[in-house]
């Protein structure tokens, strides 16, 4: 009987947390999106994950992790809840003070989102006190306090079982008014409307893509990354919505004169279009965190040119609506490699997700240094002064993109028939430009591998190596780059933290 009553409680405990939440969901819709408990909650615990284990989550979840950490918060909240209901009783409620525990914990990091108002912590306040009604109800009956004895009641039904169906009916209503929630904030916030009635300005066309960029005769990825399959990687657990009409571009700090534009004001400064490598400082050897993209945008440096730079401002520390930092040094945003503030992306406005309205876009630097989506604020500071969010978890200040390269075929463990075969993959030295890709097999000498038409320097490069498999049996393959400057691609391996994987990248394959 203990244990059946132990196992009710820790029921109840869930069904309260379950209708907390949902509540919390569904009100939450009808305030601003910063009123969001359970993003709120999820973003604190972001910011304060250890450099490492964010790194680790990265490495172990790709694009997934803010999935794992949403799932990962519910059932945390789940078991805490189970388990302060085990002791909830009426003279010392145990559960009930969890409940309001979390309600103020939950009411700090609300109000810690940037833009929050005192009044989003109301759907966090109603959810507690939903939950701790829900709590007190499932676990004031005979049963929960474990004084039934009878194995049916009165009317022949068990009260066990009826208990059980109650907490179950109550689990529904919460799953149920999450998902209500989520849809109504969906209606009441997104900005895919917004984003659907935008034409991207007319700007001069970059320089058309060579039919030979891409090596013939072996599978590579696209030269240009459709929008639905470049790579992501950023710390909004929620995607900020942020619309044309609300985008202010603040400009300040150590400067002559503070601007603040709007994005109709952004029609005066000429736009251009660039085709531009992103990579992710966390990208392994071998990985797939980088993309290439045609950006529409403006000129950074026309940004701050009326602002006046002071001579010893070193840093531009751009922040996003969401509260995420970057620091960038000013002369990569006012040097000649064009970083821009991208509204569009592949001849479309840019994706939700990818930053829209507006982001930051800097050849030759890796994205935590420069690549702020949703970005609203622009200050010209030092790096002895400020650090960025990912320099303050132990990354390096600057991120300059080292040159790499990646196999792409075959892939770790892959067959291949004797006779003729053709593997390849990419080089990249964003700023630099890759000037030769060189292929070894097994432990034979390095080998030069056919390269694709080079586009530009900011852009990574194709390439591919014919091979004809007379042995059968395990083989490997290994590939490094060297850049425009002679530099070739390093051996040593070295981790993403703090300033980008090094390394030769290696697959063994099987020769059949």
């Amino acid at each position: 009987m203990a244990q059946t009553t132990t196992g009710l409680r820790m029921g109840a405990g869930v069904a309260a947390a379950a209708v907390a939440l949902g509540v919390v969901q569904l009100t939450a819709a009808f305030f601003s999106p910063a009123a969001d408990a359970r993003t709120a909650v999820g973003t604190a615990v972001i910011n304060a994950t250890p450099g490492p284990v964010k790194e680790w989550a990265i490495q172990t979840f790709g694009t997934a992790d803010k999935l794992f950490l949403s799932v990962a918060v519910i059932a945390v909240v789940a078991v805490l809840a189970a388990t302060a209901a085990i002791w909830e009783r009426s003279r010392i409620p145990v559960g009930t003070i969890a409940f309001l525990l979390a309600a103020i914990a939950g009411s700090v990091a609300v109000l810690a989102r940037p833009g929050a108002r005192p009044v989003d912590i109301i759907p966090t306040l109603l959810g507690a006190v939903c939950g701790i009604v829900v709590l007190r109800l499932l676990t004031s009956g005979r049963i929960a306090e474990g004084r039934a004895t009878p194995a049916t009641d009165a009317a022949g039904v068990d009260p066990g079982r009826r208990l059980s169906l109650a907490t179950l009916g109550f689990v529904a209503l919460g799953v149920l008014g999450g998902v209500a929630g989520t849809v109504i904030s969906r209606r009441l916030h997104s900005v895919s409307g917004d984003r659907d009635s935008f034409a991207l300005p007319s700007a001069a066309p970059p320089s058309p893509v060579p039919s030979n960029v891409t090596p013939a005769g072996v599978q590579l990825p696209s030269f240009i990354t459709p929008n639905g399959d470049f790579y992501r990687i950023d710390t909004a657990l929620s995607v900020p919505q942020l619309s044309r009409a609300d985008f202010r571009l603040r400009i300040h700090g150590m400067v002559d004169r503070e601007l603040t534009y709007t994005f109709d004001d952004l029609k005066k400064f000429e736009p251009i279009e660039k085709v531009v490598t992103l990579t992710c400082v966390s990208n392994p050897v071998g990985g797939d965190l980088i993309s290439n993209a045609t950006w529409t945008g403006y000129r950074v440096r026309d940004l701050l040119r009326d602002a006046g730079i002071h001579s010893d401002a070193d840093m531009v520390l751009s922040t996003s609506v969401d509260g995420f930092t970057a620091g960038t040094p000013v002369e990569a945003l006012t040097d000649g490699r064009d970083a821009m503030l991208a509204i569009g992306m592949n001849g479309v406005p840019l994706p939700v997700e990818h930053g829209y309205p507006a982001r930051l876009v800097v050849p030759g630097l890796y994205g935590y240094v420069s690549a702020t989506k949703w970005v609203v604020d622009l200050e010209l500071t030092r790096f002895d002064k400020v650090q960025a969010y990912w320099s303050k978890l132990g990354w390096s200040e600057r991120g300059p993109i080292k040159t790499e390269s990646r196999i792409d075929v075959p892939r770790d463990g892959q067959k291949v028939g004797k006779g003729p075969a053709a593997f390849g993959g990419v080089a990249w030295a964003q700023n630099r430009g890759v000037k030769a890709v060189e292929v070894r097999i097994d432990d034979g000498p390095w080998q030069p591998a056919q390269l694709g038409a080079a586009y530009s320097n900011d852009t990574w490069r194709l390439w591919s190596f014919p091979w004809t498999a007379t042995q059968t049996g395990t083989h490997s393959i290994t590939v490094r780059a060297t850049d425009n400057t002679g530099a070739v691609q390093t051996e040593d391996q070295a981790p993403p933290a703090p300033d980008g994987a090094t390394g030769w990248h290696s697959v063994s394959f099987e020769v059949v």
